[in-house]
């Protein structure tokens, strides 16, 4: 598949995802939505890709929905008026999918789903979207110039692409609602200091370290990996822990007889693991348990 609003780039095991808009400052369209969303998906059961990095071209990570198209800037049907029970019953139906679902939304369940590790390296301003698609992500980078902002309340919207699920999990409650009320472009000191980032560094050098981190993942078990991605976001929101020591059990019990073998093999001879997995194809039966 060619794409016209991002690179796609694939080495070493590791996927480049670059949203390539620069003179717009990457700004977000219906268009882009729909090549990421079909990036993600492709790069899920892709046994070439064992970790994915996400950044922007140009001096910007992405400045939010382009809001200089003509009428619903959002690509949303304004003849329907849904409610709750369409959304519960008629997800999948063109007009609803097309006319009414959030596309940011479409996008981080697409993340979500994603059996990759997914790495944001925030190379300037994210905005809107472009903040909002990085909480779908699991490592955070940015750069030492970096601007996050939920802007929505300013411009008299509300927050999207399911980030009132993701952002109070990753920032706690009372600063995801200051960032939302306030609208502010939030540093980079201090994303890092809310537990938003996880790690600032120059602009220089925001790709090398979010590909080393991408590195150690590649050596990994890809079924290891797809499984623990999903265990930690799945298992963290469930009730009482007993739910994940069911999955849990599952999980170590099929990983033991597979790749878990070559592992110990390899701990036990002093070298390092080989392992041939694939998350396309050797996943256990029980996954996907949700």
């Amino acid at each position: 598949m060619s794409f016209k609003t991002i690179r796609y780039e694939v080495s070493e095991q590791i996927l480049t995802i670059t949203l390539n808009r620069p003179d717009q400052l990457n700004s977000f369209t219906v268009e882009m939505a729909a090549e990421l969303i079909a990036a993600f998906n492709r790069a899920s059961d892709d046994d070439e890709v064992s970790a994915i990095v996400v950044t922007g071209a140009g001096k910007a990570f992405c400045a939010g929905m382009d809001l200089s198209s003509t009428g619903n800037v959002f690509g949303l049907d304004e003849t329907q008026h849904p409610g709750l029970q369409d959304m519960r019953e008629r997800l999948h139906d063109p007009a609803i999918e097309a006319g009414v679902r959030d596309t940011g939304g479409q996008l981080t369940l697409a993340i979500f789903d994603c059996k990759k590790p997914v790495i944001a390296a925030i190379n300037g301003a994210a905005v809107g979207i472009g903040a909002t698609m990085t909480c779908a992500m699991d490592i955070r980078l940015v750069s030492e110039t970096a601007r996050v902002g939920f802007v929505f309340n300013k411009i008299g919207i509300t927050p999207e692409a399911c980030s009132s699920w993701f952002l109070p999990r990753i920032v706690n409650m009372g600063t995801a609602l200051e960032w939302i009320y306030s609208g502010d472009l939030i540093a980079a000191d201090e994303l890092k200091e809310r537990g938003f980032a996880n790690h600032i560094t120059s602009a220089e050098e925001l790709l090398d370290k979010a590909y080393n981190i991408a590195r150690r993942i590649t050596q990994h078990s890809q079924v290891a990996i797809a499984l623990s991605r999903q265990m930690m976001y799945r298992n963290a929101t469930q009730p009482h822990p007993l739910v994940a020591h069911e999955v849990d059990s599952l999980a170590i019990f099929y990983a033991s007889q597979a790749s878990g073998k070559e592992g110990v093999a390899a701990f036990l001879e002093k070298r390092s693991p080989n392992f041939t997995d694939r998350a396309s194809s050797d996943m256990p039966d029980f996954y996907p348990w949700w």
